[in-house]
């Protein structure tokens, strides 16, 4: 059972709307805030076409999609998350920019609400040193992509209050996810291997050991992964690999986190991945993946 009943998100990129669609498809009242009206209105675009399609499948019942689709509203006025009860913060890997995010919901929102970060690499202490209620603050690490995979990396603070951690697990629960409970370390559990497997895919490329279709199909194939590493870097982008291989190398010194240079390359030419049409592959529209 969970207390929580109005979902915000912050930051209408490729994760933030995976989430709202987790949330809405789940029965929760749901914001999205994002500065870039087109971002919001994509995301709509996008979560639309999703929901319908998983009706069509048989993969949600009849209703269903018009049912989310109205629990599911856009903002770009941060008090437009005033009424939340739990606020997802799913924008870059920045630490700055993060605490000025958490700074100014700080200011708009009573302090009931609970904040709660999807950083994969940033250490969630830090980021709740800077949000002004850090006993009030946990870690909501969801898998990309959100609106299909069920797991959530749940990381307390050190100053995350027992209750706050309870309200979000429980929280994560009705959501229908999956959550497993991590220590505040970079990347937690699953970038802790992802970030330099999937760069360790990058280098294949780099060095001509395989074309990026045959890494994938290996991959999947000999290992089961339903999703070949460079096709998941498609969908996360280059741009937020570079980000994330920054943020674990400069916390771990790991040198496959380091990031590949021939992912700046791509972001030069903005190769970015499904959301430019083309990064390792060629994609001919920019739809969510799964619709």
């Amino acid at each position: 059972m969970t207390t929580i009943k109005t979902v915000g998100v912050a930051g209408a990129g490729t994760m933030g709307a995976g989430i709202a669609i987790v949330a809405a498809r789940a029965g929760f009242k749901t914001i999205v805030f994002d500065a870039r009206q087109e971002a919001l209105d994509r995301t709509r675009g996008q979560t639309e076409a999703f929901l319908k399609k998983s009706e069509e499948r048989g993969k949600l019942p009849a209703g269903a999609a018009v049912a989310a689709l109205s629990r599911w509203e856009g903002t770009t006025e941060l008090s437009g998350l005033a009424s939340c009860d739990i606020i997802i913060e799913a924008i870059f890997e920045d630490l700055a920019v993060k605490h000025q995010l958490f700074g100014q919901l700080n200011e708009v929102c009573p302090p009931a609400t609970i904040f709660a970060s999807n950083t994969s690499t940033i250490s969630i202490t830090e980021i709740a040193g800077g949000s002004g209620r850090p006993d009030r603050f946990v870690g909501m690490h969801f898998c990309l992509p959100a609106q299909l995979m069920k797991l959530i990396e749940m990381s307390p603070g050190l100053a995350t209050s027992d209750e706050t951690f309870k309200t979000a697990w429980a929280f994560a629960e009705a959501m229908g996810q999956k959550p497993v409970a991590t220590q505040d370390t970079p990347g937690f559990i699953l970038n802790y291997f992802l970030i330099p497997f999937n760069n360790d895919a990058i280098r294949l490329v780099e060095q001509g050991v395989a074309e990026p279709a045959g890494i994938d199909t290996a991959i999947k194939t000999a290992l089961g992964y339903p999703m070949g590493p460079l096709e998941l870097l498609d969908l996360v982008g280059m741009d937020t690999q570079k980000l994330l291989c920054e943020a674990m190398h400069g916390l771990t010194h790991e040198p496959r986190a380091a990031c590949p240079p021939l992912v700046r390359r791509m972001i030069a030419a903005k190769r970015l991945g499904k959301k430019t049409g083309q990064g390792f592959h060629a994609y001919g529209d920019t739809k969510m993946f799964g619709a």
